[in-house]
């Protein structure tokens, strides 16, 4: 039996679909059942056959940190997709980062261990690399003293959790996808961006970062755990694209104008201390911190080439064809 956790989210309800097409036994963690209902709008976005595909998993109850219920969910499982995760850039979600990105996946990690589960599949970040201006790899060194957001800092240390796991005998796999897009989740994450562009953003960086479908990125995780690969961590980078030409791409989906403006330096600055000055007196949720400022400014060149060589008939979804299909189903929400 396969467990998912963070099924309900954005990767984890694309792959519950993904799996759900195989005849295997699938178990998904829940923390609320409004959340599963999102669950079943993913599976419409594929099928006519929702039903059939939603009642081949088992749902079960329990949080990361619910040790009890977590154990139970574990019962019987073979392999692992931990796909649960935190994301907020907000320094003061920190200590909630801490406890769902690092504590959730050590006790993921531990009671692998205990259970004796036979592969384990970890959905990390391109957050976790270091940088190099020049090409980022899966050896790029990380570095501690580089100014690093609350988010990279508790993905690394999540990550270095998996490793722990991995000296201690379990078998896994992890993936460091860039920017995620795909359907579903407008009001948060990836699919925030394309619900701004649709209201009118005018502003783009002179950042770049990496991008990349999350159709690819669950049939990267499908194929890595089912084959005989382990141990070892592949990033999962389509293209990688300066923030213009991404939002060109959106705005031109949209049949919009897209930005004209870039955003110098000195306003973001501006920006996110203004940003923190609103959060100070309304107590209402950051939209723009210090280091994602610079994260905005930052020019990120991801490699793909271990991945690709690993499994080498694996071809990624253009990116244009991604955000033409992820636009198509917002202006069919909306």
């Amino acid at each position: 039996m396969i467990l998912v956790t963070g099924g309900t989210g954005l990767v984890g309800s694309h792959l519950l679909f993904e799996l759900s097409k195989s005849q295997q036994n699938i178990r998904a963690i829940y923390r609320s059942k409004k959340t599963i209902e999102k669950v079943k709008t993913v599976f419409s976005y594929y099928t006519d056959s929702v039903a059939t595909h939603f009642d081949r998993i088992e749902w079960v109850e329990a949080d990361l940190n619910d040790i009890p219920n977590l154990s139970e969910a574990f019962e019987g499982i073979k392999e692992v997709y931990h796909c649960a995760a935190l994301i907020s850039f907000n320094p003061s979600d920190y200590h909630k980062l801490r406890e769902i990105n690092i504590s959730g996946t050590a006790n993921i990690v531990n009671l692998s261990i205990i259970n004796g589960i036979q592969k384990l599949c970890y959905v990390s970040s391109v957050a976790t690399m270091g940088y190099n201006p020049e090409k980022i790899t899966e050896e790029t060194a990380w570095n501690s003293e580089d100014s690093k957001s609350v988010y990279m800092i508790t993905k690394y240390e999540a990550e270095m959790e998996v490793w722990r796991g991995i000296q201690e005998g379990v078998p896994s796999v992890i993936v460091n996808p860039g920017v995620i897009l795909g359907p579903g989740f407008f009001e948060s994450g990836s699919g925030g961006l394309f619900k701004r562009v649709h209201s009118g953003l005018r502003y783009a960086t002179h950042g770049v970062a990496g991008y990349v479908g999350v159709v690819d990125v669950i049939k990267s995780m499908v194929l890595l755990m089912n084959s005989d690969y382990k141990n070892e961590r592949y990033i999962i980078v389509a293209e990688n694209l300066s923030s213009l030409d991404f939002i060109t791409l959106i705005s031109n989906a949209f049949n919009l104008m897209p930005p004209k403006k870039i955003a110098r330096q000195w306003m973001l600055a501006f920006a996110w201390r203004l940003d923190w000055l609103k959060h100070k007196l309304t107590g209402g949720k950051r939209r723009l911190t210090k280091n994602l400022s610079k994260t905005l400014r930052t020019k990120s060149y991801y490699s793909s080439s271990k991945f690709l060589e690993t499994i080498p008939n694996f071809e990624f979804t253009p990116i244009s064809r991604v955000v033409s299909e992820v636009c198509q189903v917002f202006l069919k929400e909306v």
